[in-house]
C-alpha cells in the first residue's frame, strides 16, 4: 500500500466510532455542550486584566505590596463580574429560546397552514421537490415538537439546546482566577520573604508571556489553527493591552 492510500484509510478508532451501536450511544446521549470559550475567555482576560493592573502600577514605580492588593482586588472582583455577565447572558439565551418556542407554538395553534407553509418553503430551500417536498412537510408537521423545533433551528436560528449557565459562568470564573494569578505570583513571593527574588516585574513579564502562548497554544487543538500561530495570536493581543497598562503607568507617574 502506498503512503496516499495509508493517509486516507480511516483509522480503527474512527471506524469502531462509527458502528451502529456507538452511533446509537452518541445521538441518544444528546448533543454535548463545550465550555471551551468560557474557559478561554476567563483565562485570557484574567492574565490581561491582573498583568495591565501590575504593568500600571510598577510602571508608577510603586511597591510590590500596592501591586499585590491591587492585582488580589481584580482578581476577585473582575473575575466574578465576568462570571456574572456570562451567567446573565448563557441565561438570557435560555429565556430567548422558550420565548422563541412559546411565539412558534401559538402560531401553530392560531394559523397552522401559515406555519405549514412556512415549513415547505423551508424544506424546498434544501432542495426537496414535489412529492419528497410534500412527504417532507407531512412528517415534520405531524410531530408538534418536531414541527417547532424545526422551526427554531430553520427559521430563527436557535439552537436547541444551549450551555448551562452556572457551568459557564464557573469555567471562566475558575479560568480567571487560575491564569489571572500568575502576573502576580512573583510579587506575592517577594512579600513572603524572598526578597531576593531579582526584578519580580520582568519575571512576571515572562511568566505571563508564557501563560498567554500556552492558552492559545491549548485553543489550537479544538479550532482548525496551527498552534503556534494560535499562542502567538493571543500572546500578541494579550502583550499589547499590558504594554498600553505599563505606558500609562509611566504617564501618569507623577499622580502616583
Amino acid at each position: 500500500m502506498n503512503d496516499d492510500q495509508s493517509e486516507t484509510r480511516p483509522s480503527s478508532t474512527l471506524i469502531a466510532s462509527h458502528s451502529p451501536d456507538a452511533i446509537q450511544d452518541r445521538l441518544s446521549s444528546g448533543p454535548q455542550n463545550s465550555y471551551l470559550k468560557d474557559f478561554i475567555y476567563g483565562a485570557i482576560d484574567g492574565a490581561v486584566t491582573t498583568f495591565a493592573v501590575v504593568s500600571g502600577v510598577a510602571g508608577a514605580g510603586l511597591s510590590s505590596g500596592i501591586i499585590v492588593v491591587l492585582g488580589i482586588a481584580n482578581l476577585v472582583g473582575d473575575g466574578f463580574s465576568m462570571a456574572a455577565s456570562n451567567f446573565l447572558g448563557t441565561r438570557a439565551e435560555d429565556q430567548h429560546r422558550d420565548r422563541l418556542r412559546r411565539i412558534e407554538e401559538e402560531h401553530i395553534d392560531r394559523i397552522p397552514d401559515g406555519e405549514r407553509e412556512e415549513i415547505r418553503q423551508i424544506m424546498a430551500s434544501q432542495g426537496f421537490e414535489d412529492d419528497d417536498l410534500e412527504r417532507a412537510v407531512e412528517i415534520i408537521t405531524a410531530d408538534r415538537s418536531r414541527w417547532v423545533e424545526t422551526m427554531l433551528k430553520e427559521e430563527h436560528g436557535v439552537p436547541l439546546v444551549g450551555p448551562v449557565a452556572w457551568k459557564a459562568a464557573t469555567a471562566t470564573f475558575v479560568a480567571f482566577l487560575v491564569v489571572g494569578m500568575i502576573p502576580l505570583l512573583p510579587f506575592i513571593l517577594r512579600l513572603m520573604g524572598d526578597s531576593e527574588l531579582p526584578a519580580p516585574y520582568l519575571l512576571s513579564t515572562v511568566m505571563t508571556g508564557v501563560a498567554f502562548f500556552a492558552v492559545g497554544a491549548a485553543k489550537s487543538r479544538f479550532v482548525d489553527q496551527h498552534w503556534t500561530w494560535s499562542g502567538l495570536e493571543t500572546l500578541f493581543v494579550g502583550g499589547g493591552a499590558a504594554g498600553l497598562a505599563y505606558l500609562c503607568g509611566v504617564v501618569l507617574k507623577s499622580l502616583a
